[in-house]
């Protein structure tokens, strides 16, 4: 191989680190910003668990960004998550085109839920974007009213209560297995557990287990309201992140069962900041 070859095939080599350099930094603001708003949405939700309404605020994206928004440089912090959200896209968005880090990253199932996670992520940037830029009905609207307008649109189709039901089910199972992986620590696999110290992988264990099983748990309950509002055709019955945290405070014991949700969502976030940390990118 002549020098002018060589020469070439390093600087694809040095564009090629930089690329993933980039893209592990875009990935890992992505984790950070994610973690800000599940702490965000925990802690709303805790309030509402032993202070009624939680001051009018909703226990959802929409009410975390509300949040920030009041806080000290708020605008500035809003632009820096939603930004941050869109970095995750790319990522995602690179792990759908080559393939993500593991043995199984380059599968066609992985690659499919990385290009499902790339659309997820570049809505909700968008619409954290559009909020700070001034658009207050964009990032904070009510997820309870998205999803009765979603609902009561897709109900009014021929096979709109089949759809709703399925999508219902589908969130169902999904909660269970977000739950159900969480609880065997699954996330193990996804985290460079080599460069943990042995408190740092306790503490992202309980973190992982607790917030995981929360965010499945809420997957699971919102899934089987979609499923009711098929069955008795009522959007009503459908319910957002909001209204269905709500709606373990009407059980037993249901603030201290709210509570403990709103712990878990918190730590799923504090989770998400250890995959900021420690994720194989």
């Amino acid at each position: 191989m002549d020098t002018g070859a060589m020469a070439l095939r390093g600087r694809g080599q040095v564009r090629r680190a930089a690329d993933s350099t980039a893209m592990a930094v875009a990935a890992r603001a992505g984790f950070a910003a994610r973690g800000l708003i599940y702490v965000l949405v925990g802690v709303i939700a805790l309030q509402i668990a032993f202070h009624g309404d939680g001051d009018g605020r909703q226990a959802d994206r929409g009410g975390a960004l509300g949040e920030l928004a009041g806080k000290p440089l708020g605008s500035v912090m809003l632009w820096a998550v939603g930004v941050a959200l869109a970095g995750m896209a790319l990522w995602r968005l690179s792990e759908a085109v080559v393939g993500g880090a593991g043995r199984d990253g380059a599968k066609p199932a992985k690659r499919a839920a990385a290009a499902a996670r790339c659309v997820f992520y570049a809505f909700v940037s968008f619409s954290v974007l559009s909020y700070a830029a001034g658009d207050k009905g964009s990032g904070s609207g009510s997820s309870d009213r998205r999803t009765d307008d979603v609902t009561a649109t897709v109900l009014s189709w021929p096979t709109g209560q089949w759809i709703v039901g399925a999508a219902g089910a589908a969130v169902v199972v999904a909660g269970l297995w977000i739950a159900v992986r969480a609880v065997r620590k699954k996330f193990r696999e996804r985290l460079r557990t080599g460069a943990m110290s042995p408190r740092a992988r306790k503490v992202t264990d309980v973190l992982g287990v607790a917030g995981g099983t929360a965010r499945g748990v809420v997957f699971a309950v919102a899934g089987v309201f979609a499923v009711v509002a098929a069955v008795r055709h009522q959007p009503g019955r459908a319910r957002g992140m909001d209204d269905t945290l709500r709606s373990f405070r009407d059980l037993p014991a249901g603030p201290w069962l709210l509570a403990l949700i709103a712990l878990g969502l918190a730590a799923f976030g504090a989770f998400s900041w250890c995959s900021a940390r420690w994720r194989q990118l």
